[in-house]
């Protein structure tokens, strides 16, 4: 059953913005956290940004200042707004959800994440 379903992603110069959103299914509602990760070819997939129930929010450094989390309360959208896109931004960008850990600690690593959505590609050309 595909609990998170991502959107936004596509072909940018450097510089340049999108937005990511990730809707999730009524399942997910129960979950503590979400967040974004991103995986580029060959390598490891690495937290991005990360959001509690509260609208605590957590950057991973490489992309503070550029990136911003945010969430629609009403429908429980999850939303990643990148501006100054740079080329090693290019990745395949998912969206996750999880719960039941120390998510101050472990808010951005994959393995805190029960539930993951198929994918956006993002490529940012220079």
């Amino acid at each position: 059953q595909v609990h998170l379903v991502e959107s936004g992603g596509g072909s940018v110069q450097a510089g340049g913005s999108l937005r990511l959103s990730c809707v999730p299914s009524e399942y997910i509602y129960s979950m503590t956290f979400m967040g974004w990760f991103r995986q580029a070819p060959g390598e490891e997939r690495e937290g991005v940004a990360t959001m509690l129930a509260d609208g605590r929010t957590l950057v991973a450094d490489s992309v503070k200042g550029r990136f911003t989390i945010s969430q629609d309360n009403a429908n429980k959208t999850l939303y990643l707004q990148m501006s100054s896109l740079k080329p090693e931004d290019t990745a395949m960008y998912y969206c996750a959800a999880g719960r039941g850990v120390n998510w101050f600690s472990s808010g951005l690593k994959t393995g805190s994440y029960a539930y993951w959505g198929q994918g956006t590609q993002v490529t940012v050309s220079s």
